[in-house]
């Protein structure tokens, strides 16, 4: 496959007129626009987003990480970073803006069922027995790294504060920046290293899961202020938005979770549940958040139901992971732009990632330690609870979307969530190390 990207590329860059040319033959022209047609085009870039994702998911599995740590770096070279500024030709015709409407389309529904299966993934009877314990663990976990954003947007307040969004929007966007948890990859890192039915393993998935949701929550209410008009349009999405949580949570997740589901009828039940996501991510579009919490609803609604869960995970789980997500991270690689980055740069990336480690782990810690978890076990907590992983990009482009954020401190952003969530192994690794000694 790796083979064959290459090829692709050359061929079709073979019959792109890069400079003025003779006129060619009408077999030759045929070719070339077929080549430049909008499938053509699209199906080229499928091809190699998902060759260069999985070879380096396959790649990093190799060094102990999970592979979708991979296909994130795999994306985001697929951009200027790398192949933008190796080969600028191919890469500029490739992606070429106007032909990014569909590869963005496509990879707006693999967010849309990812965080429908995340939803479902969200089992509430996790916290049974623990949860008093993972509510002040995982806020705890989320106000430390939230104040520390806070501060560090007063830093940044001068240069990074885009024009025409207010700084308490931007204050508020950068704390929550720095509090997510990747639920969801989470839970394959507690699974790639057996922990994932230990008590541990279960006590860092409810933090999470609790975190994650009332972070989710405060993002709603970010979107709802900037994106409407005033403070009255403001509150009528969010009470819009609330009320219908409440319905969904309380009166169609119940019910959901008491029907019963035989054997032959699983792929009835599978098309009514993806119409399901749909319009619940409709609505919630309506409403002025965005179509990714009316997603992220619908799957909290199946997640009562144990078989429809495994349903979910079984058929749709790999389908949006293998194949729609890397579309994401590579819309997300060419989103990031470095070329107007100055030298003081990089020393704000490495703030920004010591600044979001140390408010993530640092508060975990001290929550978990005061409710009495043993030493080594609140540090192994704290190092779960910094894995940023998906969600946090999820977030990133959210922000970069309304204007939040500006390309630079987009970029470093990004690089914080890739590196935060490759340290989660080598982290825990080494608590192990010091553990034993």
């Amino acid at each position: 496959m790796l083979v064959v990207v290459p090829l692709a590329i050359a061929v079709a860059m073979s019959h792109y007129p890069l400079s003025s040319v003779p006129a060619v033959a009408p077999a030759a022209q045929a070719t070339h626009d077929a080549l430049t047609s909008p499938l053509s085009r699209f199906l080229m870039q499928l091809l190699v987003v998902l060759a260069v994702a999985k070879s380096a998911g396959w790649l990093l599995r190799r060094f102990g990480q999970p592979a979708v740590i991979g296909e994130m770096a795999a994306g985001l070279l697929l951009g200027p970073l790398l192949f933008g500024a190796v080969w600028p030709q191919a890469q500029g015709w490739l992606f070429a803006p106007e032909s990014l409407g569909a590869l963005g389309l496509v990879s707006q529904l693999g967010v849309l069922m990812f965080l429908f299966v995340a939803g479902a993934e969200l089992d509430l009877s996790s916290l049974d027995g623990r949860r008093r314990f993972a509510v002040l663990v995982s806020h705890a976990g989320i106000a430390l790294p939230f104040l520390c954003g806070v501060l560090l947007a007063f830093a940044l307040r001068a240069e990074h504060t885009p024009a025409g969004i207010g700084f308490d929007s931007f204050a508020l966007f950068m704390g929550l920046s720095l509090s997510i948890t990747a639920f969801p990859v989470l839970l394959r890192i507690l699974s790639d290293r057996g922990i994932a039915g230990t008590e541990l393993g279960r006590i860092a998935v409810a933090c999470a899961a609790l975190g994650d949701a009332s972070a989710w929550c405060l993002l709603a209410v970010i979107i709802a202020t900037v994106q409407a008009s005033g403070f009255g349009m403001a509150a009528v999405s969010l009470v819009g938005t609330l009320l219908f949580a409440v319905a969904v949570i309380a009166l169609l997740r119940p019910r959901i979770a008491r029907h019963a589901l035989s054997p032959e009828h699983e792929g009835r039940a599978l098309i009514a549940l993806l119409m399901l996501a749909l319009v619940c991510s409709l609505i919630t579009e309506l409403l002025g958040i965005h179509a990714l919490f009316g997603a992220f609803l619908a799957g909290v609604a199946v997640s009562g139901h144990a078989r429809l869960r495994e349903v979910l995970v079984e058929r749709v789980e790999p389908f949006a992971i293998s194949l729609l997500l890397p579309l994401f991270f590579a819309m997300t690689g060419l989103r990031l732009r470095i070329d107007g980055w100055r030298a003081e740069d990089l020393l704000l990336a490495l703030a920004i990632i010591a600044t979001a480690t140390f408010g993530k782990g640092v508060g975990t810690w001290v929550a978990a330690r005061s409710a009495g978890m043993p030493n080594t076990d609140a540090l192994r907590l704290g190092a779960l609870m910094n894995t940023r992983g998906l969600m946090e990009l999820i977030v990133l482009n959210l922000g970069y979307e309304l204007g939040l954020i500006g390309d630079r401190l987009f970029a470093m952003l990004v690089i914080m969530a890739l590196v935060t969530t490759a340290m989660t192994g080598p982290l825990l690794e080494w608590i192990e190390r010091r553990a034993r000694r």
